[in-house]
């Protein structure tokens, strides 16, 4: 790529088929700052995910058909990505940071012969290369890394950025991208189970855990009464998370559980109730911008590893904090 080029960045939209979510909408406004988005969809985009991609200052929107390829198999996926980076000659594949889109970016790496990023939280140019910022060694560390070949490939982490609308509003044309692919050998899709939302008994509509931008935490300190989390969690329009124990004890399902051995999130906001700080735990939620603990043990390790902490009955600090969120709303509107 000359210095002059505009660089083209292909950026896969999960679940086109409705309207996008936050993680794809950043990702749109970090292609912006580093050349010009394509959008890659791997089914057919609704309305109103092609005004939110006019909006993102999209102009072109492929839509890669499959055939009868199973799509949900990070393998054949990585097909059509490859194929829509050599027809757009991308520079740069970008994708959220899921667990099927690293798996996903990993195939499609290999096949374009490109360097590979994952969990970035920056990228940016360099001296005519990219450069990918990210945390490692459970959010110790802080690293940034070099693209050495012509092309790349990344993962964004969810939450590194604020998604902006464009100055301009795209297009949002859609172009049909047939792409001849085929499971694995040896590889057929049984199932899939998709878990859209934070696991708890209530049936409340939340964000997913790992895209989270707000996440209220609760932990053994809860005794197994969840009812102030998932309060303030209304109240905030947030996610719900859980410790390993909370998790083993059955107060909670697996899909909530917080750490190494569960969901790694970097929320904009993690609020920790009833929550020692458990090494395990800490490693999965440290990367969060802002971390609140909610304890009775002024010595817990969450506590010290706060920016904010309230020491105190959990059963009776949420729900007031929940009620004076509310009552504030209620007077702004």
């Amino acid at each position: 790529m000359t210095e002059t080029a505009v660089r083209t960045v292909l950026v896969l939209i999960e679940n086109a088929d409705a309207a996008l979510r936050s993680p794809a909408l950043e990702a749109l406004t970090l292609a912006r700052t580093l050349g010009m988005p394509v959008a890659l969809t791997l089914a057919e985009p609704s309305t109103p995910a092609l005004d939110q991609l006019a909006d993102a200052g999209v102009d072109r929107v492929l839509f890669a058909d499959l055939g009868e390829a199973p799509r949900e198999i990070p393998a054949v996926a990585a097909v059509a990505v490859a194929a829509a980076a050599a027809h757009t000659g991308a520079g740069l594949v970008l994708l959220t940071s899921s667990f099927v889109n690293k798996e996903i970016a990993a195939h499609t790496a290999w096949r374009t012969g490109a360097g590979l990023l994952i969990d970035v939280t920056s990228l940016a140019d360099a001296g005519g290369r990219l450069v990918g910022g990210k945390r490692v060694f459970a959010g110790t560390w802080d690293t940034e890394c070099a693209v050495t070949t012509q092309a790349a490939v990344a993962t964004l982490r969810p939450n590194a950025l604020t998604a902006q609308a464009a100055a301009s509003r795209g297009a949002a044309a859609v172009e049909g991208l047939p792409v001849a692919a085929s499971s694995p050998a040896g590889l057929e899709l049984l199932d899939r189970v998709v878990h859209e939302v934070s696991a708890d008994a209530s049936g409340v509509v939340r964000p997913a855990l790992a895209e989270a931008a707000v996440v209220v935490a609760g932990g053994r300190g809860t005794a197994g009464d969840f009812g102030p989390v998932e309060d303030l969690a209304d109240a905030l329009g947030a996610a719900i998370g859980s410790t390993r124990d909370a998790v083993d004890e059955g107060w909670i399902g697996h899909d909530a559980q917080v750490g190494q051995t569960g969901v790694t999130i970097a929320p904009r906001v993690y609020i920790g109730a009833g929550i020692s700080g458990a090494p395990h735990h800490h490693g999965g939620m440290q990367a969060a911008r802002t971390i609140i603990a909610v304890n009775t043990d002024s010595e817990a390790p969450l506590v010290e590893l706060s920016d904010f902490a309230v020491i105190g009955d959990l059963h009776e600090i949420l729900p007031a904090a929940a009620a004076a969120i509310r009552s504030r709303r209620a007077a702004q509107s």
